[in-house]
């Protein structure tokens, strides 16, 4: 990693993250390295996913995240599958986690292990249409 880059990413975020609705869908910004890539997709907010993250295969690719593994993973139709899984580096608020990443090229999610990684409470306010991370300790 570029040192002055990941400090740059890393300091220069506000205290508490908030994401943003799209059609009735809470995203938010997650910050994933690997190597010498750094990317800052958004994310869907899944509290239905118990993994740490899922991208795109061209996510993946463009970070060159090398598949470390194959995860059976129940789908949301309860189907399992068996899905190619990386490890990276996830980055908020001045904090970094190695998270296991799915690799698939359906949405984009944040789960619900990424938020205990990072000791997250998620607020998803439907009414007003706001998400908010805020760290707990």
């Amino acid at each position: 990693m570029q040192p002055r880059l990941w400090h740059s990413l890393l300091w220069d975020l506000d205290p508490m993250v908030k994401g943003t609705f799209v059609e009735n869908v809470p995203w938010v910004k997650v910050i994933l390295g690997y190597g010498r890539s750094i990317q800052a997709p958004f994310l869907v907010l899944d509290t239905g996913f118990t993994g740490d993250i899922q991208v795109t295969s061209k996510i993946a690719t463009e970070l060159g995240l090398k598949v470390t593994g194959i995860s059976p993973t129940r789908i949301a139709n309860g189907q399992i599958v068996q899905m190619p899984s990386a490890l990276a580096i996830a980055a908020m608020e001045g904090r970094t986690k190695v998270i296991e990443v799915l690799i698939s090229d359906s949405m984009p999610l944040a789960g619900i292990s990424f938020l205990a990684k990072f000791s997250y409470k998620a607020t998803v306010d439907c009414k007003n249409k706001t998400v908010t991370l805020e760290r707990m300790v």
